[in-house]
């Protein structure tokens, strides 16, 4: 099974700072640090004051948040990916996302995402998987890694490796500079190609969100 209930609930008791990789973890610890607003109340906000249709580019601007709770937050407040606040919803979404993200040209990336989320769920039974439509987020406390079918024949495996410097297979996304949870990612086109390099920095991105 892909997705879990557990996968889902668990992640309330999370403190997410990814608003749109890891639905509802927990998004207003994370974002009252950032604001000192809630959830709702920055909703409200983007409602009251957001200028149509530069509503991400204000939230990063003037609130100073990333590419991703931007997003998230200026989808919210027109309405849009409601889902993911409710349980029973996402659940029965969540597994319509990674059968439409693996159909057609992509089926045959399918087994490599399958043994990442099988490596992943190994690290330890606090890891949660909480797909999207199209990428895979699996956190801990924070997303800490990202499942990507990037072409019709490459997964990108994305890490939250922070200001890490890029080595070996290892490509820096520019994820830090732009406050994005995901730093770096590996391109694997096998099955072959989810070796102990794969398998370390997985670990490694696991053990930095301890």
């Amino acid at each position: 099974m892909i997705i879990k209930e557990e996968d889902f609930r668990g992640a309330n008791q999370a403190g997410c700072d990814d608003l749109r990789r890891a639905p509802e973890c927990d998004h207003d610890a994370g974002l009252h640090q950032k604001t000192g607003r809630t959830l709702d109340e920055s909703v409200d906000l983007v409602q009251e004051e957001g200028p149509e249709p530069e509503r991400r580019a204000w939230l990063k601007a003037k609130h100073g948040l990333g590419i991703n709770a931007s997003w998230w937050i200026a989808q919210r407040a027109e309405g849009k990916g409601m889902e993911d606040g409710d349980p029973e919803a996402y659940l029965k979404a969540a597994k319509g996302y990674v059968e439409a993200m693996f159909e057609g040209k992509r089926a045959g990336i399918r087994p490599i995402f399958e043994k990442i989320l099988e490596m992943a769920r190994r690290l330890g039974p606090d890891v949660k998987v909480c797909p999207c439509k199209t990428i895979v987020p699996v956190y801990r406390q924070h997303v800490f890694a990202e499942i990507k079918p990037a072409t019709t024949s490459r997964i990108d495996l994305g890490f939250a490796l922070d200001s890490m410097k890029a080595a070996g297979r290892l490509v820096e996304t520019g994820g830090f500079e732009k406050k994005d949870r995901i730093t770096h990612r590996i391109p694997i086109e096998s099955l072959s190609g989810i070796d102990a390099e794969v398998k370390k920095w997985l670990k490694y991105a696991y053990d930095l969100d301890a």
